[in-house]
């Protein structure tokens, strides 16, 4: 992929010495994944309102009047939305772009009961493979706008409070006699924000959903609850030269696609643990006031071009602050613990059903460790990163989980956001499979009647 997300910078490893090889290391420095770009929010068939508005020198309030009237004209092409990014502008460049590439065609009547047949098959192969039960109530067939469609609400849960911190920050720390020269471009900073956040997030929005196979491909409960979506026409594509029936391709993906509904639709506390790690992440940001203070002398109002260059040029790049590392590293690794478990029961239910299984295991690993969609969704929406080395690392835990405990014992892990294994036990699992097996009464019975009140003293019991 070699759109980012909305004003958000990521760097190619193979591109970037610092970071090439890195991979198999420790928790790296996330503030490279940040960026804050205002200079791509330009409608279709629309020009760049700012260009041409102003030069270096003097106050021309003519200029300043039709550069104005233009930017509202660009914004009332992006509708009335509110907030800190432009949905409607994002979902209408998304769809837009799709038409133009055959992802606004709807599936076939047979491709919709394929993808149904997959996947009531998928559910029959996991049932011995997991205690968790089916957690999807039906299945759907989906375009790539479909996607766009379906996925958007979690987009905006995701993406708001970054982008609020982001385009609020430097306005916030700008000196008084910066925000009195900027006048009333000041007033319209929020509105310009959420154009370009939109733009931006449009385009990436199109991106991925010309390439993603699911609806929790991305690693998140996306979808709308209890609804498995495939893409027929991006798993047809994704199907090309891999030597295996089209079929056994579906049914694997629609194996993968159901353990995840099992698992966001049966441990109630996942799905808000891991969006509210991203916003815990994302009320921390904080923006170089240092750097604002010495761009204030150089910001010209009579010239937005200036500013959208000194917005785009990531001169204003957050910094990363302890609390803010360790929710990424929280957010690393509960993503990593549910696509291991998915690759264990996975692979467990579809066993010799599937020749190919082992080797559609693999091809996604490398999908995900290569950049597909959900690598770099992330690593560009909040600088994590999905290595394949905590990936493995989970999947080894939970086999060892199931070989020393059971499927029922495994799957208990999962009964309380207290016993999920941390970072320090995905690189210990021997001793963390040790710990589980040391208790001897049920761990929420337990977990209950410390969390109660104690006796009075006197009391029977006390």
């Amino acid at each position: 992929m070699s759109d980012l997300p909305f004003g958000f910078s990521g760097s190619d490893p193979d591109k970037d010495p610092e970071r090439k090889g890195k991979d198999n290391q420790g928790p790296q420095d996330h503030n490279q994944g940040f960026g804050f770009g205002f200079g791509q929010g330009v409608p279709p068939g629309g020009q760049n309102p700012f260009a041409g508005a102003g030069g270096a020198g003097g106050f021309d309030m003519n200029q300043l009047g039709q550069m104005l009237s233009q930017l509202g004209q660009v914004l009332s092409q992006a509708s009335t939305s509110s907030g800190p990014v432009n949905y409607d502008l994002a979902k209408q460049l998304a769809v837009q772009q799709l038409g133009t590439s055959g992802g606004t065609t709807k599936p076939t009547a047979q491709q919709e009961s394929a993808v149904a047949d997959a996947v009531r098959l998928a559910e029959l192969w996991l049932d011995p493979a997991t205690s968790l039960p089916a957690g999807a109530r039906k299945a759907v067939a989906w375009s790539a706008s479909d996607w766009v469609e379906g996925t958007l609400p979690s987009w905006q849960r995701l993406c708001d409070p970054v982008a609020k911190q982001m385009s609020g920050a430097w306005v916030d720390a700008m000196p008084e006699e910066a925000k009195q020269a900027a006048g009333p471009l000041l007033a319209m900073i929020g509105q310009m924000g959420g154009f370009a956040f939109g733009s931006q997030l449009g385009g990436s929005l199109a991106q991925l959903g010309s390439e993603v196979l699911t609806s929790t491909e991305v690693g998140l409960p996306l979808g709308s609850e209890g609804v498995a979506a495939l893409l027929p026409a991006n798993v047809e594509k994704f199907t090309e030269g891999l030597g295996r029936p089209a079929h056994e391709v579906m049914v694997f993906l629609a194996a993968r696609e159901a353990a995840h509904h099992r698992l966001f639709a049966h441990v109630p506390w996942l799905r808000q643990r891991l969006m509210s790690t991203v916003e815990e992440y994302a009320k921390g940001i904080k923006v170089d006031t240092s750097a604002l203070e010495g761009l204030a002398g150089q910001f010209d109002p009579a010239n937005p071009q200036a500013l959208e260059e000194m917005m785009s040029s990531g001169m204003l790049q957050p910094q990363n602050t302890p609390e803010q590392q360790a929710a990424l590293v929280r957010l690393e690794t509960l993503l990593a613990l549910v696509e291991g478990w998915v690759d264990v029961v996975v692979a467990e239910a579809v066993g010799d059903r599937l020749p190919g299984a082992d080797a559609l295991r693999e091809t996604l690993r490398r999908r995900r460790a290569s950049g597909g969609p959900a690598e770099q969704t992330f690593a560009t929406l909040v600088g994590l990163e999905l290595r394949p080395r905590r990936l493995r690392a989970a999947a080894g835990l939970w086999r060892l989980m199931t070989d020393k405990h059971g499927i029922t014992g495994r799957d208990s892990v999962w009964d309380h956001p207290d016993f999920i294994p941390t970072s320090a036990d995905l690189d210990d699992p021997l001793e963390f499979a040790e710990r589980w097996g040391e208790s001897s009464v049920d761990p929420i019975a337990e977990l209950k009647r410390t969390e109660g009140e104690a006796p009075e003293e006197g009391s029977p019991g006390s």
